[in-house]
């Protein structure tokens, strides 16, 4: 049975040892480990050269943008590492800064440094030189032995068949096959260690570059309000299009219909069955817009039949599973609908998928949505883009929105949104 959660599957790490060895998750941060140093090393000469140049100047007017050159440099290269940390862990980390005010070089100045994510960032920067030679060095003490390890049967079989002698070379054939059953265990254990310094890193990272808490809160907030008025425009724009122009239309051909009843009675009875006509018209284009601000099915009989009817028009079989005592609050149920509707649509466009699960339940925090498919995968959360709105719409209640989708796949999409009943 696919109806399974989120939680049990191996969405959030590799279990095991071969898990660990073939998730290309471990192959993506072991680059990264390797010359995280030589990143330290590289942003801690660049920040302390250019902070070092540009504050003892501030007392004459040529240190201001050199001290706002200094600023935007590191927080340069912190959008950089966001950038590496997405690539290497997986890690999303939003920029969080404050928006750009009006004024000159003196309020774009105080708008740098008074941001306290421009002062996290440099404690980032300055932190990685550290934290990056411990890195690289254990990264390349560990890969290097397990690679001699692993060298050494094969050392052997060249040295019995062709005589080569590559300095590693066992005189012996259980000795070289003790050595190679050593490099596979350190491999695994490499691997692991790999895993724990990719994690630490990535929540360093995280606290770092994301933001406060309350920072990340007042932005998701932002975006949500943004979603909010994005989707009342929405509306206003299709009831202008569509019902209004064609309301309009009624009450002229009604109008018409008025002026020729005593003239021509035929002509009138024909632009009254128009104006029939278009009444009809009008009420679907409004009924199916009022379905895309809340589903009535949604209102009358709640998250399972709402979601049974997104998943019996889905072009692949959905198995369905809500284990919720009773009814969560209506935003909430509003934000779940929506999630699956939005996540069945892209697997409709893009996953090739031939099945997939939909399962909401109830845990310590509120409600989670878990929608899941067999597909390709290499899905991603872009700005502007459905995934992304989603985001928003869950942000206005302190939600998040958790997108796990490897190419080759499965893809996993999670709402987590928090509700009290």
């Amino acid at each position: 049975m696919r109806s399974v959660r989120m939680k049990d599957r191996v969405a959030f790490g590799p279990k095991g040892p071969l898990g660990v060895l073939v998730d290309p998750m471990t192959w993506r941060a072991a680059p990264y480990l390797l010359v995280s140093g030589g990143f330290g090393l590289v942003w801690f000469v660049v920040v302390t050269l250019a902070t070092a140049l540009a504050v003892p100047l501030v007392v004459v007017w040529v240190g201001l943008p050199l001290t706002m050159a200094a600023v935007l440099m590191w927080r340069g290269g912190a959008m950089v590492e966001r950038r590496l940390l997405r690539a290497a862990f997986g890690v999303r980390i939003a920029d969080p800064y404050r928006g750009r005010p009006e004024g000159g070089l003196l309020a774009h100045l105080t708008w740098l440094l008074g941001d306290k994510a421009t002062w996290q960032d440099l404690g980032y920067l300055l932190m990685l030189l550290p934290l990056g030679l411990v890195e690289s060095a254990l990264s390349v003490v560990l890969w290097t032995a397990t690679a001699m390890l692993l060298f050494v049967p094969l050392a052997r079989v060249l040295y019995v068949l062709g005589g080569v002698d590559s300095g590693l070379v066992v005189d012996n054939w259980p000795g070289a096959l003790l050595a190679g059953a050593f490099g596979v265990l350190l491999l695994v254990l490499t691997a692991y260690l790999v895993r724990g310094m990719a994690w630490l890193h990535g929540t360093l990272g995280t606290v770092l570059l994301g933001g406060s808490e309350e920072e990340r809160l007042r932005a998701s907030r932002a975006r949500g309000i943004d979603a909010a008025e994005s989707e009342r425009r929405r509306i206003e724009r299709d009831l202008h299009d569509g019902a209004q122009q064609r309301l309009l239309s009624v009450a002229v051909d009604l109008g018409r219909a008025q002026a020729k009843f005593d003239t021509d009675p035929e002509e009138a009875r024909t632009l009254i069955a128009q104006a029939h006509a278009g009444t009809k018209a009008a009420i679907a284009e409004l009924r199916n817009l009022a379905r895309g601000i809340h589903p009535a099915i949604l209102t009358d009989r709640g998250l399972d039949a709402a979601l049974s009817g997104l998943a019996a028009r889905a072009p692949v079989h959905v198995d369905v599973s809500v284990e919720l005592a009773e009814r969560p609050p209506a935003a909430v149920e509003s934000i779940a609908y929506f999630t699956v509707a939005e996540a069945l649509t892209n697997l409709a466009k893009h996953s090739g998928a031939s099945e997939a699960s939909v399962t909401v339940f109830r845990d310590d925090r509120g409600v989670v949505v878990d929608v899941w498919d067999n597909g390709i995968g290499g899905a991603a959360v872009t700005p502007d883009g459905g995934l992304s709105g989603l985001a928003d719409r869950a942000a206005t209640i302190d939600g998040v929105l958790v997108l796990h989708s490897p190419v080759g796949g499965p893809t996993i999409v999670r709402a987590e949104l928090p509700c009290e009943w």
